[in-house]
């Protein structure tokens, strides 16, 4: 297994759907780095030489925020958010959807379980 940015890829995945196991790397940007390090998109993660793992590594490392960086800035957005009391911090802050989503019928996800309502004991 290539290790890349602290994560492993398997060795049997195409190297464009390989990079899509790091976070903050969707398939457009697994194919821009790709092209830019010239490395063949029929190739797979076991077949890669230790440069061309090399040269991904140093591009993600110059163009690319991933992993524990972008964790960091995103988690520093949402509490900047939360703290100027916006009504995005407060959705945030609430546990509901920031993004206009109805919640009287969905957002189970966000909201969490519905639990027992309208049950009558004997």
């Amino acid at each position: 297994m290539a290790r890349v940015a602290g994560v492993d890829i398997p060795n049997n995945k195409k190297v464009e759907i390989g990079l899509t196991y790091i976070f903050g790397v969707g398939r457009p940007t697994a194919r821009k780095i790709i092209s830019d390090t010239g490395i063949s998109s029929l190739k797979r993660v076991g077949e890669l030489t230790e440069q061309e793992i090399a040269d991904i590594r140093h591009y993600l490392d110059t163009n690319v925020k991933v992993e524990g960086d972008l964790r960091k800035e995103i988690g520093l957005s949402i509490k900047r958010l939360i703290e100027i009391n916006c009504y995005r911090g407060v959705r945030h802050r609430n546990n509901l959807p920031c993004r206009g989503q109805k919640t009287r019928s969905n957002a189970r996800t966000r909201r969490g379980l519905a639990g027992k309502r309208g049950i009558k004991k004997k």
